[in-house]
């Protein structure tokens, strides 16, 4: 199995501008961190600043950002991480990039963050990670197609069509050629 090749494009699905997998996992990483970590700051700093005696606001909060910001940024890079390795490894499985993918990712990382716990709790975390996945692919796959279809005259979708005929095309002819000269 060739794991450095492209899945083949679902024609249905519009196609993203991706970093190749084992890239995407690290770019993962730091996008979580970063996330984590300004969602942390801004969490953790209101709350320093609500829990902290009058006089001492600023003091707290920025004391309650440098103890939990990073933390907090680290879990989500974790989070990040495995699922990125998670989704890297079922495309390489399945040959191809669809919903599934990131469905079984967020459910095999619940699982997986939550096995310390136990089975029990294990399942139930991979179910919750599943759902949540779930609904989050299924919202953007509608807000996909609603924003596309208001947008473009069918003369665009053709043309959009035409072009990733061609392109899909193109990529087998790639890969041909590259499996005749591995031959």
């Amino acid at each position: 199995m060739n794991f450095d090749a492209p899945p083949e494009p679902d024609s249905r699905l519009v196609e993203h501008q991706r970093e190749p997998c084992p890239h995407r996992i690290i770019d993962d990483v730091g996008g979580a961190f970063g996330m984590g970590a300004i969602g942390g700051t801004i969490w953790h700093f209101l709350k320093g600043a609500k829990n902290s005696p009058n006089g001492a606001r600023l003091i707290g909060a920025i004391d309650a950002v440098k103890v939990r910001a990073p933390a907090l940024g680290g879990s989500f890079a974790v989070w990040g991480g495995l699922f990125s390795t998670f989704d890297c490894t079922l495309q390489g499985i399945r040959r191809k990039e669809d919903p599934w993918n990131s469905i079984a990712s967020g459910a095999l990382t619940g699982g997986v963050l939550a096995s310390r716990s136990g089975l029990r709790t294990a399942g139930k975390s991979a179910i919750f990670g599943g759902i949540l996945l779930a609904l989050i692919e299924g919202a953007s796959i509608v807000i996909t197609r609603y924003t596309s279809q208001q947008n473009m005259s069918p003369e665009e979708m053709q043309k959009l069509r035409d072009e990733m005929e061609r392109a899909q095309a193109k990529q087998q002819s790639q890969r041909l050629a590259a499996a005749s000269r591995a031959e």
